[in-house]
């Protein structure tokens, strides 16, 4: 039976507290019959900041990945604030990834092969793997080169 908490362990990883909001607004939020929307989430591991530049500059699209994993493990951190099992999780529906990155830069699907890749690690092939897109931005809140937003359908 999946245990998302196992397959974290199987990673070495681990699930960060809910990062700190920075606005007025909703961290998850419901619509739908089974649906959650999460609003996006940067690189931050309990309340750190990791990663503050851009792509193409201050990090290699290597780093990025990593900025971009931990962006999904806030996610789930907020998600798991809401429902509290993320065993719950039917699948990852989208992830809309932004890249902050020089002029030059070009690899934003590169960065966020890094979140698509620990979603298929930790829910699998058919729950994890999800429609995306990844965009380039000129910037991002506070310097962060990485944000992801998500869909997310949970079991009924």
């Amino acid at each position: 039976m999946y245990n998302l908490e196992n397959a974290l362990k199987k990673y070495g990883l681990v699930m960060p507290s809910p990062p700190a909001k920075g606005g007025i607004y909703e961290p998850v939020k419901e619509f739908g019959d089974a649906f959650y929307y999460l609003s996006g989430c940067g690189p931050v591991f309990n309340g750190e900041q990791r990663f503050i530049g851009k792509l193409g500059a201050e990090f290699t699209v290597e780093q990025g990945q990593e900025a971009a994993r931990y962006c999904i493990l806030n996610l789930l951190a907020n998600l798991k604030a809401k429902i509290t099992d993320l065993d719950r999780v039917k699948r990852i529906v989208k992830m809309l990834c932004f890249v902050a990155g020089t002029d030059t830069f070009y690899d934003q699907p590169l960065v966020a092969n890094g979140g698509s890749q620990l979603l298929i690690d930790i829910f699998g092939e058919e729950r994890g793997r999800c429609s995306r897109s990844a965009v380039g931005m000129n910037a991002l809140p506070g310097n962060i080169p990485v944000e992801i937003e998500l869909l997310v359908e949970l079991e009924r």
